[in-house]
């Protein structure tokens, strides 16, 4: 599997921090589409629900655990090797992952943001699988803006429903900047089931709502290399972890954080 990721996508990942990547998980969608079709029925404590009844926006995390098709796909898929390549790591450790499902005809869009920000770790080598059920036209795919990964400084984390800041301190962000619809760094495809958009935690990225008739699952597996380490935010990340019981500039412990791959 891993001669369809070339040196080529390493580097445009490396260099821009977004790399789409065409049927490497296709012979896997119809197991994940089974664990999706479980958690729209049984989203856990941790889900998120965005507008109304008949358009909804549903957030879920950490639920691989509890779903054996997610929990299979993340341990014996060839996803943790094709994120070590990619990061240039010698190892992947599991970070969470993240359901995101939306109504047809739902109005909600994911705004441009940068996930950083949200979590309780910090490194260079970082990469989250964006991988979608169902055919997906340019027009609400993903959209990531190539490069951001290099800003100086993060983007203020918000909350989605209110736009209220994430942190009470957040003096350590920045605003994130107006971003034009016509700017060329911003990279978006059409997508198959079995394609993925792998980007850093620190790319800056959005979704327009779903504006056709039928429903959109999407699937995001986060992972971390080497250097990777536990950072302490000035408040509740998302996901968030409770009792952790991490010092700042620890490696995530691995009872919770599973490395899955080693060189």
């Amino acid at each position: 599997m891993l001669t369809t990721i070339t040196e080529q996508d390493v580097e445009t990942y490396q260099t821009q921090g977004v790399v789409v990547l065409r049927d490497v998980f296709t012979p896997w969608i119809e197991m994940l589409s089974q664990g999706a079709a479980f958690n729209i029925s049984n989203p856990s404590i941790k889900a998120l629900t965005h507008g109304q009844e008949q358009s909804r926006f549903l957030e879920d995390f950490c639920c691989w655990q509890d779903i054996p098709q997610y929990k299979q796909f993340i341990l014996e898929s060839p996803m943790a090797a094709i994120a070590a390549k990619l990061m240039r790591s010698d190892c992947a450790q599991f970070f969470h992952d993240h359901f995101l499902y939306k109504d047809g005809g739902s109005n909600i869009p994911t705004p441009w943001h940068q996930d950083m920000p949200y979590y309780c770790v910090d490194g260079e080598q970082t990469v989250s699988f964006w991988i979608p059920l169902e055919c997906r036209d340019k027009a609400i795919s993903l959209k990531c803006l190539a490069g951001s990964h290099h800003w100086p400084k993060a983007i203020r984390p918000t909350s989605w429903s209110s736009l209220e800041n994430f942190y009470e301190d957040d003096s350590d962000f920045m605003n994130m900047p107006t971003i034009d619809d016509n700017d060329p760094n911003i990279k978006v495809w059409s997508m198959n089931p079995g394609d993925v958009v792998a980007f850093n935690f620190k790319t800056v990225h959005c979704a327009n709502a779903n504006t056709v008739k039928q429903p959109n699952r999407t699937l995001s597996f986060r992972l971390v290399g080497d250097d990777a380490r536990f950072i302490q935010r000035p408040g509740r990340t998302s996901p968030n972890f409770p009792d952790i019981k991490q010092k700042n500039g620890e490696r995530l412990r691995e009872d919770w954080f599973p490395v899955i791959y080693h060189k």
